[in-house]
């Protein structure tokens, strides 16, 4: 199999940095195996939509099982995993987060408790040795350089050995007993990820081929784009974008990333303000992840959000008119 992982020379330094270790030789076969499945089946499933479109076209349940999918698991990410788990930007009811829990496995990123250890570490070193998939880490110069770094920090790094230690950063959720049932259930819930748009297409359509299309579209297709969406957070957004705060990083805000990402493309300003629950901090500025936040809170559902305050705004902004208009 093709070596994706970080070379010798940086993996021979990450086992002494807090929280990493090097995942053994035959855990790391299997880790490369499922990322492999996990990676190319949807990209399976995407060529055969195309061919199917180029037949037979999409029918409506196939688009809302697609969109309806892809919002319920997207907003598990965004809402759930990324502001609520990881940086605790505000805090919601036992239902409320168990909810978002079950959603965020849905999208098949990893386990709930995984995602969020590997996020916590990805903010301690960010764009640093230690970093688990930045672009700029051990990348050359040139355009050779960039596309090396962009594609490790979008997809090489999943098959990478070292692993990140779920209880030096995220002993909390461990302690969870609800979070740490679903984060245990998420075998099964990748399951239901894939098979429940099968069933709904199949219920809604009385058919065989409404489950297989519902299957195709609702599955493969919606986790295929969630995925890649996701990803780009990780390698376009800390290349391609501005940077209207100060921050320690290369993280950058992208517009067309944060539409597609429920507001996470707004990612200057989150690594600015980590602990934040609206990343798109200027009026126009989109943030679907923040409209959910502030509707929950609204109907009682999400309490303590965590915004920054005008002073620091002003203390982090790297232009002054950027946040006149």
């Amino acid at each position: 199999m093709t070596n994706l992982a970080l070379p010798p020379s940086v993996l021979d330094e990450t086992p002494t940095l807090r929280g990493i270790t090097i995942t053994a030789p035959r855990a790391l076969f299997w880790q490369r195996i499922g990322m492999l499945v996990a990676t190319v089946l949807p990209l399976v499933g995407v060529t055969l939509a195309i061919v199917g479109l180029w037949g037979w076209g999409i029918g409506a349940v196939d688009v809302a099982l697609l969109v309806g999918f892809y919002t319920f698991t997207g907003l598990g990410i965004t809402v759930g995993f990324h502001r609520l788990f990881t940086h605790q930007s505000f805090k919601a009811p036992p239902v409320v987060r168990a909810v978002l829990a079950v959603a965020g496995s849905m999208a098949i990123q990893g386990s709930v408790i995984d995602w969020v250890a590997t996020h916590r570490r990805h903010h301690a070193y960010s764009d640093r040795l230690g970093d688990p998939h930045s672009p700029h880490v051990d990348a050359a110069g040139g355009t050779v350089g960039l596309l090396r770094g962009l594609w490790y920090a979008h997809v090489g790094w999943l098959f990478s050995p070292d692993a990140t230690v779920q209880k030096a950063w995220a002993p909390d959720l461990l302690r969870d007993p609800v979070v740490a049932r679903i984060s245990r259930a998420f075998p099964a819930l990748v399951v239901a990820s894939f098979f429940a748009p099968a069933i709904l297409g199949g219920l809604i359509t009385m058919s065989i081929g409404g489950a297989l299309t519902g299957f195709l579209w609702g599955g493969l297709v919606r986790i295929f784009l969630l995925h890649h969406v996701t990803w780009s957070i990780n390698s376009i957004c800390h290349v391609f974008g501005t940077r209207p705060f100060e921050s320690h990083d290369e993280a950058r805000n992208n517009a067309v990333m944060a539409l597609l990402g429920f507001g996470e493309g707004w990612h200057n300003a989150h690594h600015a303000f980590p602990a934040s629950a609206r990343h798109g901090l200027r009026w126009w500025e989109f943030d679907s992840s923040w409209i959910v936040i502030r509707t929950l809170s609204l109907i009682g559902l999400a309490r303590d959000i965590k915004l920054p305050s005008p002073a620091q705004l002003a203390r982090r902004r790297r232009d002054r008119r950027a946040l006149a208009a």
